[in-house]
């Protein structure tokens, strides 16, 4: 490589990393008032970027909590649900074994 191809390639990357570093501080093309906005495009807030409300608590349930016996009535009824479907499962994979022995 020649003294003036590496002059070259240094001078492009400068160039380039300075374009990269300076593109970082441009404004957002989107807000460029020759491009305008798409023609379906929701109108922007006027608000810069409001801060999430972390710290309100969510308003009062309406409606009481679970009562405990109906709350181990409902827990009662999902372990069954999960019982007859793994019962299910262990059925089918043995059917499953039993018509493909080579499985094993």
């Amino acid at each position: 490589m020649s003294m003036d191809r590496k002059k070259r390639a240094l001078a492009f990357g400068a160039l380039l990393l300075s374009a990269l570093a300076l593109g970082g501080c441009a404004t957002s093309i989107a807000d460029m008032p020759l491009l305008g906005t798409p023609a379906g495009a929701p109108s922007r807030p006027t608000d810069a970027g409001g801060w999430l409300p972390v710290h309100d608590l969510p308003p009062d349930r309406e409606q009481p909590e679970l009562a405990p016996a109906e709350r181990a009535k409902i827990e009662a009824e999902l372990i069954k649900a999960r019982d007859r479907q793994a019962s299910a499962a262990a059925k089918d994979q043995a059917s499953a074994a039993a018509k493909d022995p080579s499985s094993k």
